[in-house]
């Protein structure tokens, strides 16, 4: 995603609200507040403001678009990957029962159970027990950032409670995968919900996971495909994403004018519009979804391997700027498909700081910069330059070697 330089000679409305602005040296994370967006998305968005629409009628349209980005059958824009994980799992508890949508998170009859791999389990899966949703685990633990399960284990641990199977995409060794899994699952007539919130790029994921057998994927909005921080897109079976968007949207209407539930009223699956839903928080405004969808066309149109060059080339500057800084190594890691890093080593004895003492100071100066903290208790500092702009790099390092310097 190509970033546009802000002018730190202009006023900008964190000037005016009294907020620091930083250099964001750690990639989309949505604590640093996600990607810049496009100046045809911020356009797009602003224009949105300024009119009305019938929210179902932009919902329709978006699923469209969305179903022929990914190969799914339906989509909905969400406030978020979590919003949409919410969702997944409200869709495969209460499916078209509005008894059951307005009973969430609890669920009287026990049927409640998502089966999950433990070599997936992870901190974000609170979204979906947030439905109301109880994980059963299967497989073991092996060594650090592995995981054992056999297939047979998915199988036997299905039963009369299980309304899924959840396989968010992680690269733990030893998992079975999500062709497999879903395979497993199709077999019991139960869906696959798939957690892809990170995993763009390569482009190609987009389509992947569907293409693979996932009932319901998550994605993030704000992340690769430049939308909209608190965006989110939710696609897969139709059924189930009209259940999603059924539990979001707003529900302060009467029978006769509801033009969003009129098919279900008349082939007798509702006999009225639920009430507000689970997901009501997870709801995205005009403005999110006009500009998701401006900026995934965007994503789609633009020449991802060109993009992965000026990434590469960006760490690559910066990686020379620190050629020959004492007690400083770095490295250029170039994940397959994925955007290109900086590694960079501390030699915390000659240097006398630690890589987290390094950060404090980053984050400290003028400018702010921060970079990613996931090597940090090992002594290195990781730079995604994807959310910098040309010449940041320089700046970013610069920084480094003055903290390295110790002044």
């Amino acid at each position: 995603m190509v970033t546009v330089a802000v002018n730190e000679n202009e006023t900008s409305v964190y000037d005016t609200l009294g907020v620091r602005r930083i250099l964001n040296a750690a990639g989309p994370v949505t604590r640093l507040g996600g990607h810049r967006v496009a100046p045809e998305v911020a356009a797009a968005m602003a224009e949105a403001a300024q009119g009305h629409v019938q929210m179902d009628e932009l919902h329709a349209r978006a699923s469209e678009l969305l179903a022929e980005a990914t190969g799914a059958e339906a989509g909905l824009i969400t406030s978020g990957a979590a919003a949409g994980l919410t969702l997944a799992a409200a869709a495969c508890l209460a499916g078209f029962d509005p008894a059951r949508m307005d009973a969430l998170p609890f669920v009287p009859d026990g049927r409640n159970e998502i089966v999950v791999q433990r070599g997936h389990r992870n901190a974000y899966d609170h979204a979906i027990r947030a439905a109301g949703a109880r994980f059963v685990e299967v497989g073991y633990l092996g060594y650090p950032g592995q995981g054992i399960t056999h297939p047979w284990q998915i199988e036997a641990a299905i039963s009369e409670r299980t309304v899924a199977v959840a396989c968010p995409v992680m690269d733990t060794p030893g998992t079975v995968p999500l062709a497999e899994v879903a395979a497993i699952a199709h077999r019991h007539n139960l869906p696959v919900i798939v957690d892809a919130a990170g995993s763009l790029p390569p482009r190609d994921n987009l389509r992947r996971f569907v293409r693979e057998g996932a009932d319901l994927v998550a994605y993030s909005g704000g992340k690769a495909i430049g939308g909209p921080q608190g965006s989110g897109l939710l696609v897969g079976r139709r059924d189930l994403i009209e259940s999603a968007r059924l539990q979001m949207l707003d529900m302060d209407v009467y029978s006769r004018v509801w033009q969003a539930g009129r098919p279900y009223l008349r082939d007798g699956r509702l006999p009225g519009p639920p009430n507000h839903g689970i997901g009501r928080g997870g709801k995205a405004g005009k403005e999110q979804i006009v500009g998701l969808l401006v900026a995934l066309r965007r994503y789609l149109d633009h020449d991802e391997a060109a993009e992965l060059q000026v990434q590469a080339a960006r760490a690559y500057r910066l990686a020379e700027a620190l050629d020959g800084v004492r007690g400083v190594r770095t490295n250029l890691a170039a994940p397959r498909g994925g955007i290109p890093k900086v590694e960079i080593w501390l030699d915390e004895e000659a240097l006398g700081l630690t890589a987290w003492d390094a950060m404090a100071q980053l984050e400290a100066g003028d400018p702010a910069v921060f970079v990613s903290q996931g090597l940090a208790d090992r002594g290195g500092l990781l730079v995604n330059p994807s959310t910098l702009a040309d010449g940041e790099e320089r700046t970013v390092a610069a920084r480094i070697s003055q903290v390295a310097a110790g002044t």
